[in-house]
């Protein structure tokens, strides 16, 4: 597939079987995101590569999350956080790492990390793989912040789902380009 029809037709993928990139391909997604745009090359980004036993365990740490964020919860509901990170193989955490900087502003450091993880995304569709920029509740969670080691400075970018598609890819919307552009003068 050649570049432009890549960056046309990229569609998320909801539901993520085995295989998920090795960890040679894994490096060649994070190479991908390493070129996002970077003013004054902060790299204001980590990732973090989640897979096997790691995925109960961040299951595990999202029901504790989610208990504390309401204890009311029952098994039912709990349930339902540890299974969360258990419809993909392979989690990437993009972490934006932020830093105190006289021209880059917090914005321009978080859109940075947000351009690494749709590269990763790029990458992966361009490898024959699929993935799902996923957020929610625990993307901003101080518990599951804490739980997967991130320092005060560091903020959860998007939990990136990647896999091999299950199925066949949901039909994408017809959109006008004109609908989205005009003509400034």
């Amino acid at each position: 597939m050649d570049a432009l029809n890549l960056l046309k037709n990229r569609n998320s993928a909801a539901k993520l079987v085995a295989p998920a990139p090795s960890d040679d391909e894994l490096s060649e997604l994070i190479a991908a995101a390493l070129r996002a745009p970077d003013h004054s090359r902060l790299r204001p980004w980590r990732f973090l590569s989640i897979r096997g036993d790691g995925l109960t365990a961040l299951g595990d740490l999202f029901a504790d999350a989610a208990l504390l964020r309401d204890p009311t919860l029952g098994e039912v509901e709990l349930a339902r956080f540890r299974q969360q990170p258990l419809r993909s193989p392979l989690i990437i955490v993009v972490i934006t790492c932020l830093q105190e900087h006289p021209k880059v502003p917090r914005i321009e450091q978080q859109m940075s990390a947000a351009c690494a993880a749709h590269g990763i995304l790029l990458a992966a569709e361009a490898m024959a793989y699929a993935g799902i920029w996923r957020t929610g509740a625990n993307a901003f969670d101080s518990h599951v912040k804490t739980g997967l080691g991130l320092s005060v400075n560091e903020e959860i970018t998007g939990f990136l789902y990647i896999g091999s598609r299950d199925g066949r890819a949901k039909p994408l919307p017809t959109l006008e380009v004109s609908d989205f552009i005009k003509v400034w003068s």
